[in-house]
């Protein structure tokens, strides 16, 4: 089903192909003779598609809402990459750019030069040259064959996996310690990777004329939008695991600033940020989640295209992702999971919710009940360290659930679970007529204008000065100056 909740949407790929155009011949006039026409450039090579890279291909499409078509970001992007390319160094690969439909803030590369940037990374960069320094890193990752290496990684730590399981050995410290050993080398590996990409990228980014430090620039950008999202939960998304695939950022952005450095110039200069071309291109662009896919606002989340909604209880921050909506209540004591699975028409919801697919169901607690006129069953399930409410509704052909947890089960997570699916209803037509994106607007900052008052003109978002500054460059003390161009969400 072509459904963001079923994390399989079926999206036509409208992805940017980067190849150049040959040269126009020119004809010169000499004395009475004509010069034969100059040779046109050969055409650079397209991508070699893999069947393994198309299926990755598809597979990173769903994940992330498809592509995203707009033919002026589209244009500036294909710009970017020509002069990076040309700079590189390998100048003969192709590269093809798929800007992904999503607010996440993410970019990656296929071996096959098939790069990827999210609608969300577009939006926080602040010119030109952070772009660059983004499709330039992702380049070295190709120019490097690190994607290529990880897949060697990869298969031998499955080799490992194998091996371990193949001796039927009932010590699971020996076993966590092959295992461990495994993943610490790809971790280590994938450190020196992301640093090397760096190195490579900054340098392809200052031979195309670029300002070097666009990369330091958007890394802090990056670090202080995580920590922005991190602060609606107990999470610090900064703090990285002791297997963590990527450096922590504060390191990399001294790196980027030490190799941005070797490039600059004693007078000063250091390349095009290109601020104004860049804005122009992404004035207007669709900010945070596409409605279409459905998308949260404050403690509501509405999906128009399958006509319902319902609203997390207070202290409830919610996130919307390619598998599920996800909810944390500040603290971290209790969350809450919606999705929506396939259940066979001839199968009770009660039968369902005891069929195995969670582990510990009560079985005793089962109950079917109705709710907004709607079929539904519930049940507790218990693990070691939490307490489960788990609730199964049919809305038309669908099934959804709905999966509290709680570290302890009292009187008031019942109630917020309760209070949850029971705020589960249709949208009216003029809801679903209603529903719009937010989207990026670039305007002139007025005399008499402030940080404050600009923020105040933000739409659906939260912590709306902070993110003010976040997605434009702004450091804590930093104001805005007349005729200064500047990124507001509006709706």
């Amino acid at each position: 089903m072509s459904r963001r909740l079923w994390a399989a949407p079926v999206v036509l790929c409208a992805a940017l192909s980067l190849s150049a155009c040959g040269d126009t011949s020119r004809f010169e006039v000499a004395s009475a003779a004509v010069k034969p026409p100059t040779p046109a450039k050969p055409p650079k090579p397209a991508i070699v598609q893999t069947p393994a890279a198309e299926k990755e291909h598809e597979r990173i499409l769903a994940s992330y809402g498809g592509s995203y078509d707009d033919p002026r970001l589209e244009g500036l992007i294909s710009k970017t990459v020509e002069r990076l390319v040309a700079v590189s160094e390998r100048p003969d690969l192709a590269y093809k750019v798929t800007i992904l439909n999503s607010g996440a803030v993410n970019a990656f590369a296929l071996p096959t030069g098939q790069l990827y940037v999210t609608r969300g990374l577009v939006a926080l960069a602040s010119d030109t040259s952070e772009l660059a320094s983004v499709l330039s890193h992702e380049m070295a990752h190709v120019l490097a064959k690190h994607a290529s290496i990880r897949e060697e990684q990869a298969k031998q730590a499955a080799v490992v996996t194998r091996v371990v399981s193949d001796m039927g050995t009932n010590d699971p410290d020996l076993t966590a310690l092959a295992l461990a050993k495994s993943k610490l080398t790809m971790a280590s590996f994938s450190r020196a990777q992301e640093f090397e990409a760096d190195g490579i990228g900054v340098g392809i980014s200052a031979r195309a004329h670029f300002d070097p430090f666009g990369a330091s620039r958007f890394l802090s950008a990056m670090e202080r939008n995580a920590a922005l999202k991190a602060s609606r939960t107990p999470l610090d998304s900064r703090a990285q695991d002791f297997l963590s695939s990527h450096p922590a950022t504060p390191e990399r952005v001294q790196n980027a600033q030490a190799n941005a450095r070797q490039y600059a110039s004693p007078a000063g200069g250091s390349g095009e940020r290109d601020r104004e071309t860049y804005l122009a291109a992404i004035d207007g662009i669709v900010y945070g989640e596409d409605p279409s896919e459905g998308f949260v606002r404050g403690r509501r989340f509405l999906h128009p295209k399958l006509g319902f909604t319902f609203q997390a209880p207070d202290a409830f921050s919610l996130d919307n992702t390619a598998q599920a909506v996800i909810g944390v209540r500040e603290g971290g004591n209790q969350a809450m999971r919606f999705d929506v699975v396939r259940v066979p028409s001839e199968q009770t919801l009660s039968d369902y919710l005891n069929s195995g697919w969670m582990e510990n169901v009560d079985k005793a607690t089962t109950e079917d009940v109705t709710i907004n006129g709607f079929p539904a069953a519930t049940a507790l399930a218990r693990g070691d360290q939490w307490q489960f409410r788990v609730y199964a509704l049919r809305f038309g052909s669908d099934v959804y659930r709905f999966i509290f947890a709680a570290k302890q089960k009292t009187n008031e997570s019942e109630r917020n679970a309760r209070e949850t699916v029971n705020s589960f209803r249709r949208l009216t037509l003029a809801e679903i007529q209603a529903a719009r994106p937010l989207r990026l607007k670039v305007i002139n900052v007025q005399p008499g204008d402030t940080v404050e008052s600009l923020s105040h003109r933000m739409s659906g978002v939260d912590r709306p000065m902070e993110r003010f500054r976040v997605m434009n460059g702004l450091e804590a003390n930093a104001q805005v100056k007349p005729r200064d161009r500047v990124k507001i969400v509006v709706d």
